[in-house]
């Protein structure tokens, strides 16, 4: 275990490995749960969709465009929404399905474990809202050029715990 605070590695995170890093062990903390073998992609998704997990699959995708239509103020604020959807994505992997159930965990878990007033927490009450001209709110045919972040779940822990 590292000797800074979760919240001190996910301000100080450089990668959505390091990112991924901090939700497992929040995770873990919170709920003694957790899984391996999980992998990420970035791609552009229609802007209502932060990220999703298909139900059965190792994969998180991430919406690259959705990421960059929402200006963070510093790069802690970023690392702390991002956070907030590979956490919420991650409960998936771990069987939690339920929509509701979900996003009231990644509150708790959030203020749990950085505080009430952090971002973290603070996007997980309230997402922030990206910069969408009407146009991009339409269901677009685009491909979603999917891009595979390598390192990104270090963990060798069995499966499912």
């Amino acid at each position: 275990m590292s000797p800074y605070s979760l919240g001190e590695q996910l301000e100080n995170s450089r990668d959505y490995g390091d990112v991924f890093d901090v939700v497992k062990k929040a995770v873990k903390q919170s709920i003694g749960r957790e899984r391996a073998g999980l992998m990420l992609y970035l791609g552009n998704l229609p802007l209502q969709v932060g990220a999703f997990h298909g139900v059965g699959s190792n994969g998180i995708v991430v919406n690259r465009k959705l990421l960059s239509s929402i200006s963070f103020e510093t790069i802690a604020e970023l690392n702390s929404y991002v956070f907030t959807l590979l956490l919420h994505e991650y409960l998936h992997s771990l069987g939690y399905m339920d929509e509701g159930n979900v996003r009231r965990l990644v509150y708790e878990i959030s203020r749990e474990n950085f505080g009430e007033d952090h971002p973290a927490a603070r996007f997980a009450r309230d997402p922030p809202l990206p910069r969408i001209p009407p146009s991009e709110l339409q269901p677009g045919t685009e491909e979603p050029e999917l891009e595979i972040i390598r390192d990104f779940d270090r963990s060798s822990t069995s499966y499912i715990n």
